[in-house]
């Protein structure tokens, strides 16, 4: 007969549609921890902890839904600290890990619900533009943000979570907002967004450098990451001349290399394969009708979600 525990991970009773609760523990540690095998494990240490109280503990919870998320999100919050240590040791830049179209790494099935919870699984994914503004807050105010202001839960809960005042909590919210405004550009719709994003593709595709420099923002940023286990710029690479000529010597350094559009974190974005594997997942940002970030992830361990 199985473990308790083990059961647990993929259809635990008591705690209403499984695979709904699942789904949602999962879109929170992605967006807490930016990686999507990070956030598997947490979401199984949030099932093992449920599991190991006592039958009339479990009985006094009042609300499963509320304690998985808040039990999770303390697992998230121990975990960012020693992410921070690990992360200062990696090899080149490190980049959230990317992921494609939401019903391919959830399973919700329901669109009908408004509570914010449900929301946050069904909804698109988060931008890889606003995952990189998380990675640059401290635990505390990622935490005190995601749990606020999407999950809606109280300063007073969120306290309870990160060890902090409710009137600290706010303010941590509150940084973290700024944060996020201050590095917005102004929203361009999907479909410019993604016309644009189809550009770069044909031009990277053709070789063309004098198209793709077009259609690059003067104060273009380019990030990639390989992890050290492949090649990737150790820097990010600055200005329309030297990410064009970066991407077009990528391209010519790997024959058969095809470059599709897809959905990458919930907007238009890239695949690069090569003999059938994939080998870079691409991110962009459109600001003005120009490209002003890219984020290209080729780290291996990263692109498992796309396999």
């Amino acid at each position: 007969m199985p473990d308790a525990t083990e059961s647990a991970v993929t259809e635990p009773p008591s705690l209403g549609d499984a695979v709904e609760e699942r789904s949602i523990l999962l879109g929170l540690c992605y967006r807490l921890l930016g990686s999507l095998s990070d956030a598997e494990d947490a979401v199984q240490d949030t099932y093992i902890r449920w599991y190991r109280l006592e039958d009339s503990a479990r009985e006094d919870v009042r609300s499963p839904r509320a304690w998985l998320i808040t039990t999770a999100s303390r697992i998230c919050f121990d975990l960012l600290g020693s992410a921070r240590v690990r992360r200062e040791l990696y090899v080149g830049e490190w980049l959230p890990e990317p992921i494609p179209d939401p019903s391919a790494w959830t399973s919700s099935s329901s669109q009908a619900s408004i509570d914010p919870a449900d929301r946050v699984s069904m909804d698109e994914s988060v931008s890889m533009a606003l995952l990189v503004v998380l990675e640059s807050m401290t635990p505390a105010e990622r935490v005190a943000f995601v749990l606020h202001d999407v999950f809606r839960f109280t300063f007073a809960e969120v306290a309870e979570i990160v060890g902090r005042s409710p009137v600290a909590c706010r303010q941590l919210a509150s940084s973290a907002r700024k944060r996020i405004r201050d590095s917005r550009q102004i929203a361009v719709p999907s479909e410019e967004h993604a016309a644009v994003v189809r550009s770069f593709k044909n031009a990277w595709s053709e070789g063309d450098i004098g198209g793709l420099i077009e259609l690059l923002d003067p104060n273009v940023t380019a990030v990639t990451d390989g992890g050290g286990l492949v090649s990737a710029a150790l820097e990010p690479l600055y200005g329309p001349e030297e990410v064009a000529r970066f991407f077009i010597g990528a391209f010519g350094r790997q024959p058969g290399l095809h470059i599709e559009e897809q959905v990458v974190n919930g907007e238009a974005g890239l695949v690069a394969t090569s003999e059938g594997k994939i080998v870079a997942v691409i991110s962009v940002n459109v600001s003005s009708g120009m490209v002003d970030h890219i984020w290209a992830v080729r780290n291996p361990e990263k692109l498992a979600a796309w396999e």
